[in-house]
């Protein structure tokens, strides 16, 4: 049988939480049963999106990441004491049931994914699912999916754990891979959320102050001693190279014909703008 899942373009979530707002309408106040009790009208967010900073100075750039229950193929949460109140169908949704969940708060600890979250008004941990009662009703996506505007979460119907080629799932990754929980909900462009960058801006002058950027520089990056990289300076005099790893030892070389050369050198902690390289 086919499953349900979801895909999380991590390059069109922009923020505007209207994926919260559209789950939170759904369930505050409102009991479906066999599905789920209300969500309380305050505490944590069935569907939150985390903001991912990475660098400093002239070159920052933030992501946003939709995070929610993961409908686990291996879902940690079964097999913890307490994880007979959760189902999952055989179209993949996982399901707690509110009555036999209930008084059950050591489910919350048990997702590695911090999706299950404890309702102290009626007693009972809950988690998106996937707006199974919807589901059961006919329509085609949740309502998060519904209300993007951007296109940023999708759903998906394929059979389990299919990634040939021409699968909906190809070039999508998971969250946490490391889990190996097999999760429906997967990502695209991920990474940029993950992976470190190194960046500079190439100048001309004497000073900070008394210097303009010079376009077009050939710069070449070399990490443990070996070429990783090269590119050209933008009109900003900007470089930046991408899906680095944490703790290697890197050393920029900026070369232009008329200016002259420089080199930098350092070892990479996170996501860096390594500031002026005069010529």
């Amino acid at each position: 049988m086919k499953q349900w899942g979801l895909i999380v373009d991590v390059a069109r979530c922009t923020n505007c939480q209207n994926c919260v707002l559209a789950t939170k309408d759904e369930y505050i106040g409102n009991s479906f049963p066999g599905y789920s009790g209300p969500m309380p009208a305050e505490g944590a967010d069935w569907v939150v999106v985390d903001k991912v900073t990475r660098g400093s100075g002239d070159q920052v750039d933030v992501s946003y990441v939709p995070r929610l229950c993961q409908h686990c193929a291996d879902a940690p949460c079964m097999r913890a004491p307490g994880g007979d109140a959760i189902q999952r169908r055989a179209d993949g949704i996982v399901v707690i049931d509110p009555i036999k969940a209930r008084g059950r708060r050591e489910l919350v600890d048990a997702c590695p994914y911090g999706a299950i979250h404890w309702n102290q008004e009626q007693d009972i941990p809950q988690a998106w699912n996937f707006d199974a009662h919807l589901i059961d009703q006919g329509w085609t996506a949740p309502r998060c999916v519904q209300a993007c505007p951007t296109g940023a979460l999708s759903v998906y119907r394929d059979t389990p754990n299919r990634h040939s080629a021409d699968s909906t799932l190809a070039g999508t990754e998971e969250l946490r891979p490391e889990l190996h929980t097999r999760p429906l909900v997967r990502y695209r462009n991920l990474r940029r959320a993950k992976t470190r960058f190194l960046g500079g801006t190439v100048v001309h002058g004497a000073t900070d102050e008394a210097s303009d950027n010079v376009p077009e520089a050939a710069v070449e990056l070399k990490i443990q001693g070996a070429i990783a990289g090269r590119c050209t300076t933008d009109a900003f005099g900007q470089f930046k190279f991408e899906e680095l790893a944490e703790g290697c030892n890197w050393t920029i070389s900026v070369t232009h014909g008329a200016l002259g050369s420089a080199t930098r050198t350092g070892t990479l902690s996170d996501s860096t703008h390594i500031g002026l390289i005069h010529l």
